[in-house]
């Protein structure tokens, strides 16, 4: 096999599984795997339509998912997508490693499946002018690909003018459910679907990563050792909708998390919060474990602050406006800006006396769940 190409290779695979040449074919899979990876990347679409439908291909079948997961966008907006193996596109929408945003995972879904719709071929996009009929049969074809939309994940703002055009092709029982979370924040009792993960980071990396786990099991003494107790996962950028609601919809019931907020000097302030959140309204949430912090930038570790919460029953403020983020009034987001106030509730870090206050200019926000491994 050294001197045949990989497309070669890849029709010994299907032949020696065709043949149930068992032998073979794991040594085949093993070798193209192994030595042609290179063009395995090359031609995933290739290989992956010629192996998904082989039960014993598992191994070339998450290279392939994997390696798409990593960014999907070039893949799913290109010009192939719309005629991608209707099992394939499941598989894909199951994984919770796609890192892609929601909107546009719709909006190539919407796609795919008016190209795979007899009648709808090559048919405007624009659902505000189908008739019933056009969109019985979009449903049809996308139905057992609805449920798997993180809908949660959609801005209201694109909820209201890419999903709601095709309101027709969704359940009635999720698109209600839905419809009542955004506007009475009503949380789903059964189209509840866990977030897409892993989510690229512009803020941080795996060295503040280090620090931060340190600091939350209190390792304050040695922060820079290897710490790989806690996995944060992205689940809100400043991107998805800088407001209550959309904050809400991303961060309400994920637990324990970190938020990091960089300005424009690039210098990062951020907070944890161990208690998660929860839509609790106008409330002060008691917790010892809360802390804040600062980088001068992403590539400092050595220039940074801690300042754990001093008076625990004032650790989080719970709002239901535009100060949504609040770590014991130290540390809080108003309009467009990052405020920094001293009033005593946890060490001061920023240099600040005493109920004296400053605001910056907020550049991006991430929030992270915190999970523990």
């Amino acid at each position: 096999m050294t001197e045949k190409s990989g497309e070669d290779i890849l029709e010994l695979l299907i032949a020696s599984d065709e043949l149930l040449l068992e032998e073979l074919f794991k040594h085949v899979q093993g070798y193209l795997f192994e030595k042609h990876t290179g063009w395995i990347q090359q031609n995933f679409n290739l290989v992956l339509h010629a192996v998904f439908n082989l039960s014993s291909c598992k191994i070339l079948q998450d290279y392939c998912l994997e390696l798409i997961c990593t960014d999907p966008l070039p893949f799913i907006t290109s010009e192939e997508f719309p005629s991608l193996d209707k099992d394939i596109l499941f598989n894909l929408l199951k994984r919770d490693d796609l890192q892609a945003e929601e909107i546009d995972i719709w909006d190539c879904l919407i796609k795919w499946g008016i190209e795979q719709t007899p009648g709808l071929r090559n048919k405007n996009s624009d659902g505000n002018k189908w008739n019933q009929e056009n969109f019985e049969s979009l449903k049809k074809t996308l139905s057992q690909f609805i449920p798997h939309i993180r809908f949660l994940e959609i801005s209201h703002e694109d909820f209201l003018h890419k999903v709601h055009p095709y309101k027709a092709v969704i359940p009635e029982s999720i698109y209600e459910e839905v419809e009542e979370f955004y506007y009475k924040g009503v949380s789903p009792k059964t189209t509840t679907l866990p977030p897409r993960r892993n989510l690229v980071s512009t803020i941080t990396n795996p060295k503040l990563v280090t620090i931060i786990s340190n600091w939350i099991d209190r390792n304050d003494s040695n922060v820079l050792s290897f710490n790989d107790n806690y996995k944060l996962n992205l689940i809100y950028l400043k991107s998805h909708g800088f407001n209550y609601t959309t904050f809400h919809n991303k961060c309400i019931g994920q637990g324990p998390f970190v938020v990091l907020i960089k300005v424009r000097s690039k210098k990062i302030y951020g907070g944890y919060n161990p208690i998660g959140f929860a839509s609790r309204r106008q409330q002060w949430l008691s917790s010892s474990d809360s802390f804040i912090f600062s980088f001068e930038n992403d590539q400092d570790i050595y220039n940074m602050k801690i300042g754990r919460v001093i008076n625990p029953n004032y650790s989080i403020f719970e709002n239901c406006n535009e100060t949504f983020i609040s770590f014991g009034r130290h540390l809080y987001i108003t309009g467009q800006n990052l405020m920094l106030h001293n009033c005593g509730n946890y060490n001061d870090i920023f240099d600040i006396d005493m109920n004296g206050s400053f605001q910056l200019p907020i550049e991006e926000i991430e929030v992270f769940s915190v999970v523990k491994k």
